[in-house]
């Protein structure tokens, strides 16, 4: 049975990867520090759930941050993993602007403990970069070869970062490592800082609503279950070296690549709420406000990269999307 460690293994994205690879036969061990960034009772509950697959035979939850040199290396002596899918990152565009310390320790000092514990151990690292890279980018869609040197928030600065980290330790320590750009996830056990959580609990109390650049914002909406198809595909499809040709000063590029997972549809902000008043039956109050620091006004992924490496793209409709995230948190909190 081959072993594979997650990092926010209690978060969003990584509750639903380590169901996935349970359910495929792998062994999970799912780090996760449990933090108050939002409800910590959210994500007990996700472990929860893991640990009922399988009577919680193949997963082992550990409290751990990744920024604790010692702790992340223990866990590393104690266990031959097969591969690793780091999900774990102090998330949020605008929680950056106030608490810029959580991104360098999560983000950066956490990613490199990471690194140094794969120097020894070298499997396919997949790791979670961000739409957020793409900055201020005029040209859509998103493609993976634009420029990315321009991020508009810290959080965008600390996921190039990691892909430039990413890059040399391949490069350096012959680590295979796939960056994956995530376009603003939704769906069932999602984050509560996350506009579909604000914008259901907020209609649901008669309360209005923040729309930002006066609603005129598109988002590449990409529904979670592509988000998790997407980066179980790309860890099945581990990177090789390969000839740099002449404007590299060495024989082969790193094992290293970056892969955008989008659903390739952008929609306007107004049909994602237009979505979320259809499913609940209820109308939202809105209050418009100017665009906020960090934000950009679109996102539109060019999936086509992933498909050709992997035969597979996000295709989940909004309007579908969106009924699955409210009959859950309809059924979770009892409304």
């Amino acid at each position: 049975m081959k072993k594979i460690l997650v990092t926010g293994a209690a978060g969003f994205i990584g509750h639903f990867v380590s169901e996935r690879l349970l359910n495929m036969g792998y062994q999970v061990i799912g780090v996760d520090n449990l933090n108050d960034y939002y409800d910590p009772g959210l994500k007990e509950a996700r472990v929860k759930r893991l640990l009922g697959l399988n009577q919680g035979q193949n997963f082992e939850p550990i409290k751990a941050d990744l920024q604790d040199r010692g702790a992340i290396g223990s866990i590393f002596d104690a266990h031959a993993f097969d591969g690793v899918i780091h999900l774990a990152a102090q998330a949020g565009v605008r929680y950056s602007l106030t608490h810029p310390q959580a991104y360098i320790d999560s983000n950066i000092t956490g990613f490199l403990n990471v690194l140094e514990c794969l120097r020894a151990s070298p499997v396919h690292l997949v790791y979670a970069s961000s739409s957020s890279v793409y900055g201020g980018n005029r040209l859509l869609p998103f493609s993976e070869s634009q420029s990315v040197d321009r991020p508009v928030s810290l959080y965008a600065a600390t996921k190039k970062a990691n892909e430039l980290m990413a890059h040399t330790y391949s490069h350096l320590f012959e680590i295979p490592a796939t960056g994956l750009r995530f376009f603003t996830v939704y769906g069932p056990w999602g984050r509560p800082d996350m506009a579909a959580f604000k914008f259901v609990r907020a209609i649901l109390a008669d309360e209005p609503i923040d729309v930002y650049n006066h609603g005129q914002m598109q988002r590449d909406f990409t529904y979670v279950d592509d988000i998790v198809e997407g980066v179980l595909q790309a860890f099945l499809h581990p990177p090789v070296r390969k000839p740099s040709g002449e404007d590299f000063a060495f024989e082969t590029f790193p094992a290293h690549r970056v892969l955008n997972i989008g659903n390739h549809h952008p929609e306007p902000l107004t049909a994602f709420i237009k979505a979320i008043e259809d499913s609940l039956g209820m109308k939202a109050r809105k209050n418009f406000l100017p665009m906020q620091p960090g934000d950009v006004p679109a996102t539109y992924a060019d999936t086509k990269a992933l498909r050709d490496l992997t035969g597979f793209a996000p295709y989940t409709p909004l309007q579908e999307g969106v009924a699955q995230f409210v009959s859950w948190y309809k059924d979770y909190y009892g409304v």
